[in-house]
């Protein structure tokens, strides 16, 4: 499967790119929880075994897994050129800023991950001041610092590799991400996409380098000519605008239309894929806090290089049916039950993955939610969630569909 094809949210998966989480778990600390954007520290053999749990679900539903780490190991195999670079870029992106540092912190990785998986993985990982060499640099910094300081921040929100990067049709939006933790997440995308013979000439509608924030799970694709994205607490107006102008002159690409969801800035409503998720023809999982009126813009192309832009205010049901075309089921999270909701929205009951139309991957400790979607016709296949669920994010946030069969 040479490129990408996702042109809707439930056609058959034949291919997705994961993260298995890595020691990047093991450098989560108290306080640096917040910074990170987790609330609580997983276990990282038990996220291990879960997440491999989740793998094998895939693959027995025909799905080919590949691994981010793989891919961008298997670029520097190819292109050992790159293997400088790409090092030298992720160092400044960490934010060291001294040649003396860049020096220390280059020879440290050249001698003791000499291999392009283990060099990659390593700068998933981060480095804390205690594994580079003691070095007298004269400098008061290093004086005063404590020898546990991180000096390259790991990167443990990688496992969702539903964001850094989002397929849009053939297409792929490179994102630049709402925090700085998280934006250095994209430099893996960036090399695949322009290098891994896979992934190569895929048409790119949105560059990390752009001004604006988007996240991948913000984006939806409803079918070959719609596209859903989120004007939320991680994705700007601006950014909309930007990918709409690059995809509606992309002359290859059959969308359309935009629909750009109007959500609450809250975490609670962290991406578009919080709110809701497509599960069947005809089916949706939403927040429950969502079911009243919402403001949608309806983005189109005016015919000279330009867009159109008119604002609905109508219930998510009516935008949905009329778009899907045909009258659409809102599945609530928790069933209606309102304590079941919040805490079974907290651990992302309604942000599931599906493998073909009627056929989902959910969490297990979401039981009360599975059993309401069982009862409407849905196949659930149930992971282990103790662990990953506290990262918040659910089967889609952990998954990127690279290729999805046509409805």
């Amino acid at each position: 499967m040479q490129g990408v094809n996702v042109k809707s949210e439930i056609g058959n998966l034949k291919k997705v790119i994961l993260h298995r989480p890595g020691d990047e778990l093991l450098n989560l600390t108290p306080n640096t929880l917040e910074e990170l954007l987790f609330d609580d520290i997983p276990f990282l053999p038990v996220a291990q075994e879960e997440h491999d749990a989740f793998a094998k679900i895939l693959r027995d539903e025909g799905v080919e897994v590949v691994y981010l780490e793989d891919l961008m190991a298997e670029v520097l195999d190819a292109k050992p050129e790159l293997r400088k670079q790409f090092l030298d870029q992720w160092i400044y992106e960490a934010g060291i800023r001294t040649d003396m540092y860049h020096d220390i912190i280059t020879d440290y990785i050249e001698s003791n991950y000499p291999g392009n998986k283990e060099m990659v993985m390593k700068t998933m990982a981060g480095i804390n001041l205690q594994e580079l060499p003691q070095k007298d640099t004269h400098l008061l910094v290093d004086m005063v610092s404590d020898r546990c300081k991180l000096v390259c921040a790991p990167m443990p929100n990688l496992y969702f590799t539903r964001d850094p990067f989002a397929m849009i049709g053939n297409g792929v939006s490179i994102n630049r991400m709402y925090s700085q933790t998280r934006n250095r997440e994209t430099i893996y995308g960036d090399y695949i996409f322009k290098n891994h013979p896979d992934f190569v000439g895929t048409p790119e509608y949105y560059s990390r380098n752009d001004t604006f924030h988007i996240e991948g799970g913000d984006i939806l694709n409803i079918n070959e000519h719609v596209l859903a994205i989120g004007i939320s607490q991680r994705t700007e107006p601006d950014a909309i605008d930007h990918i709409a102008h690059n995809i509606f002159n992309d002359e290859t690409s059959p969308i359309d239309t935009i629909l750009a969801f109007n959500i609450p800035v809250s975490r609670a409503f962290m991406h578009l894929d919080t709110v809701f998720t497509q599960i069947d023809r005809d089916k949706f999982t939403i927040h429950p806090g969502i079911m009243g009126p919402l403001t949608v813009f309806e983005i189109t192309p005016d015919g000279k290089g330009g867009t159109k832009i008119r604002e609905r205010n109508e219930d998510l049901e009516s935008v949905l049916s009329e778009y899907v075309g045909e009258k659409v089921t809102l599945i609530p999270c928790g069933g209606g039950d309102r304590i079941a909701a919040e805490r079974e929205q907290w651990n992302d009951g309604s942000n599931t993955l599906c493998v073909r139309p009627g056929t989902v991957v959910v969490y297990q400790r979401n039981n009360v939610t599975n059993d309401v979607l069982y009862k409407n016709g849905i196949n659930c296949l149930v992971m282990p969630s103790a662990e990953l669920s506290r990262g918040r994010g659910g089967p889609r946030c952990m998954s990127m569909p690279a290729w999805r069969e046509a409805l």
